[in-house]
């Protein structure tokens, strides 16, 4: 498999090259810029599987490289990287585009997390899913239609809905651990995160109530199991 290459942007010369050390002996191909305007030079010239940008930088700031990335690559994975914890800039952060962002100081094994959760997700996309059509108990589950079907009747879910659903079903009759769902929907299994889950979880129970042989447990610990 080839290594995914990733344009780092980062004007603090001992983080950046920490990070690039970091991310290379993980097998990422990684390219470090100093300033905004020499990463965009770069990712002009370069073909790049994700992009790391701090958002404060010199001759150009890590929003501003962002959004003139996203005219040429819109579907280009963006982490951003910031000193700042204001709600303000994390918002500003995902108007841009961008799929996460990580607070300094960080670990490096956060990243590397947010790093992996993040191309899960892109190799897990509906184009690239083995399965288009998923019969649980009385029901049939579309997760390219988002559709969910018993009888006549249809329910339309959200995303995140068919997302959760399409991994329990990957995982049927096994335990789909919490924080590996977590990461690869939400990205951060932090505790906004799992409370959310848990309101999704308690929807699609409510979906599939109709079959009494559906149905979610919860695995104490772990995470959740489908059976049907």
């Amino acid at each position: 498999m080839s290594k995914t290459k990733i344009l780092l942007a980062e004007d603090d010369n001992n983080l950046g090259i920490l990070l690039k050390t970091y991310l290379s002996a993980k097998n990422y191909d990684t390219e470090l810029y100093v300033n905004g305007s020499l990463a965009l030079e770069a990712f002009h010239s370069g073909s790049f599987g994700l992009c790391i940008l701090d958002i404060m930088m010199p001759e150009m700031d890590g929003l501003t490289l962002a959004k003139e990335i996203r005219l040429t690559s819109p579907e280009i994975p963006i982490i951003f990287l910031t000193a700042k914890n204001q709600k303000e800039d994390i918002i500003d952060g995902f108007k841009t585009g961008a799929d996460d962002y990580i607070t300094k100081p960080f670990s490096m094994e956060e990243l590397l997390y947010r790093i992996e959760a993040i191309l899960r997700r892109i190799n897990t996309s509906p184009a690239a899913l083995k399965d288009d059509h998923y019969v649980i108990g009385g029901y049939s589950f579309d997760p390219l239609k988002q559709m969910l079907s018993f009888g006549d009747q249809n329910i339309k879910l959200t995303t995140k809905e068919s997302e959760l659903l399409e991994l329990l079903c990957r995982h049927r009759n096994e335990i789909l651990e919490r924080n590996f769902a977590l990461k690869t929907i939400w990205i951060d299994d932090n505790y906004f995160n799992a409370r959310s889950m848990d309101v999704y979880i308690t929807r699609l129970r409510k979906y599939l109530r109709n079959d009494p042989s559906v149905k979610i447990l919860n695995v104490h610990g772990r995470g959740y199991k489908l059976l049907s």
